[in-house]
């Protein structure tokens, strides 16, 4: 209790406490786009369940991670050499996750440019197995975006409860931004190409990190935001257009 009182009376602590918050959200926004966009192909009474559990889950690792931090320091110590570089437990699941997501979001492009007629006779089956491998794929992802965040916690701060309350605070607000997101990707079929496209490029930057190169995160998020923002005017430009045409008509 002491040393919790500690804490909180230190003005460094705050601030350590705010700057990791702050980090935690930014790196949740790759997790909560792969959760929006994969619970988006599920018939609609599904996907507001499997983003919930998704999310939580998330939460779950997250937390979980949290309790072995001794363990998740030794993941950063290499353990297999090929051909002159040396790869760490992080390193090969950063470029699994990295390979999936590429599989992943060129898939889910295809699909969107070629998409497969639906059998109707197949729609229960469909239903049920199409929840379960959704359900499937976002822990899978989970477990990679938990793993960078948690060592991302831990660089920044040695003081467990602090990583407790940023990460709790981090998934609350992924909880609370999920259906928003996901309801805005759904209405707006342009934005779920750029969504994919950022999937694939988060996928290309686990890779480039799983073999040692390191890129830094705010450049990424920085072309993010700025193509979103150039959506953000396309939409705005189509909608006065057909106010425009309305009005005419």
């Amino acid at each position: 209790m002491e040393y919790l009182l500690q804490l909180a009376a230190s003005p460094a602590a705050w601030v350590a406490l705010a700057t990791l918050v702050v980090m935690e959200i930014v790196l949740g926004i790759d997790n909560l786009i792969f959760i929006s966009i994969l619970t988006n192909k599920l018939p609609e009474q599904h996907r507001q369940k499997a983003r919930r559990i998704g999310i939580g889950m998330a939460l779950i690792l997250r937390l979980g991670l949290l309790s072995t931090i001794a363990f998740i320091v030794q993941l950063t110590e290499p353990v297999i050499d090929i051909f002159g570089q040396a790869f760490s437990w992080k390193d090969m699941i950063l470029i699994a996750g990295g390979l999936f997501l590429l599989w992943k979001a060129t898939t889910e492009i295809h699909h969107s440019m070629d998409p497969a007629p639906e059998d109707p006779k197949s729609a229960t089956s469909t239903v049920t197995l199409g929840f379960a491998a959704a359900i499937g794929q976002i822990l899978m992802l989970d477990m990679v975006f938990s793993i960078d965040s948690i060592i991302t916690a831990v660089g920044m701060t040695e003081h467990l409860p602090i990583m407790i309350i940023a990460v709790v605070v981090s998934v609350l607000v992924m909880l609370l931004a999920a259906d928003p997101l996901a309801k805005f990707i759904n209405d707006n079929p342009t934005v779920v190409m750029l969504a994919l496209g950022f999937l694939i490029m988060i996928g290309m930057t686990l890779i480039a990190e799983g073999f040692g190169a390191h890129v830094p995160k705010g450049y990424v998020y920085a072309a993010m935001a700025f193509s979103a923002a150039i959506e953000v005017l396309n939409m705005m430009s189509r909608r006065a257009k057909q106010k425009r045409v309305t009005a005419e008509a």
